[in-house]
């Protein structure tokens, strides 16, 4: 049955234009058109009132993690992407190519939400457990990757973990291998960032044009600012060669306060993820549209926080078809309220936030057909 949709009455924020104006927004197929071709085609056609609703691109969070059946971490794809107003999810780093079938089998193909992925450079991802980079026979060769990367169109990218607790006495080792292979395969690489070793005057020079560090502004010691709440030199000189900030807000590595000195220093772009997961769902993130909403209340704009997950995630990882209300591109949108209600909102330090305002999800659109409905 043919699909030709209008979408009425709705706020539409454009993640390529300034502003926020109300106007109406076509889908003819799974495309996204001008309402008056989608009104020439002069067959039935479905009306999607939004009133009191913004229409953006479809929300994409850089960070999930979603292999239920083989980690101890996964959640469910369509509860953390779909049913948040979520059209797309990147499993960050679940997944090695020794695993990665079955997180295809299993969560891919299965998902209504798409679900693409950052391949760990380890081979067993964190099917393994939670030190998948302390054993350097387990890293994955130039070969392997670029079979599973030739093959596999979903994986945008390599992962791999900067912490201590992963590395162990490999230090910077498994990095400058996943550097090796990332200029082979001409991929990025987001790099988690934590408790060091490896410390950041060693991670930051091995990073370039397009890789991504996630949890950012996170609140522990050894951040990317120092105690004036400056940059690192380290992580400006990144920032000048192209490297992308990215928030990852996850259980320990999201901080009001790290944040809110970024702010006042820079207005560099950056994006915004959740590191999703069972055991921090219920709290202290609890979907990409709280995280937003976390930052709404520190004085970035709706427009900001939207670009965030629409137009600059989608260049992070290559996508064309997606971030964008560009005419001839793929139909996701995300069709959100700002619901005025006091709410407390917790950052991964327990650092309290009263808002008076959050994002909601009211209407899931993917590949122009309503998939979800709050």
């Amino acid at each position: 049955m043919s699909n030709y949709t209008i979408i009425q009455n709705g706020f539409v924020i454009d993640p390529e234009k300034n502003g926020i104006d109300q106007r109406e927004i076509g889908i003819i197929e799974s495309k996204l058109a001008d309402s008056k071709d989608v009104l020439e085609q002069g067959t039935a056609i479905n009306y999607i009132d939004a009133e009191g609703a913004y229409i953006a691109p479809g929300f994409i969070d850089l960070h999930v993690h979603v292999f239920k059946d083989a980690t101890t971490l996964g959640i469910e794809a369509d509860l953390v992407g779909i049913q948040q107003g979520v059209t797309t999810i990147v499993d960050a780093g679940s997944s090695g190519c020794a695993n990665y079938q079955l997180l295809k089998e299993t969560v891919i193909q299965q998902s209504d939400t798409e679900v693409l992925a950052f391949l760990n450079i380890a081979k067993d991802g964190l099917g393994a457990g939670l030190s998948e980079l302390a054993d350097p026979t387990n890293l994955m060769s130039v070969e392997e990757a670029t079979e599973i990367f030739a093959r596999e169109p979903q994986i945008v990218g390599l992962k791999a973990r900067m912490s201590g607790s992963v590395v162990k006495e490999q230090g910077i080792a498994p990095l400058k291998h996943a550097r090796f292979v990332a200029d082979a395969l001409h991929k990025p690489i987001m790099v988690h960032i934590g408790n060091p070793p490896p410390y950041l005057n060693e991670v930051f020079p091995l990073l370039g044009k397009g890789d991504i560090v996630t949890h950012a502004f996170h609140g522990k010691k050894h951040g990317i600012l120092n105690e004036q709440g400056y940059l690192l030199a380290e992580a400006a000189e990144a920032l000048q060669r192209g490297v992308l900030f990215d928030v990852g807000h996850g259980t320990s590595s999201f901080s009001y306060q790290t944040l809110q000195k970024f702010k006042e220093n820079y207005t560099e772009p950056f994006s915004i993820s959740t590191d999703i997961y069972l055991n921090n769902y219920d709290n202290p993130v609890g979907s990409l549209m709280l995280t937003m909403s976390k930052l709404l209340a520190l004085g970035f704009t709706l427009e900001e926080v939207v670009r965030a997950v629409t137009i600059r995630a989608a260049k992070a990882i290559g996508l064309t078809e997606q971030g964008t209300l560009q005419n001839g591109t793929q139909a996701d949108l995300t069709i959100f309220k700002l619901h005025d209600e006091r709410t407390d909102l917790v950052d991964s330090e327990g650092v309290v936030l009263t808002v008076n305002r959050v994002l909601q999800p009211k209407i899931t659109v993917r590949n122009g057909r309503v998939v979800f409905r709050q």
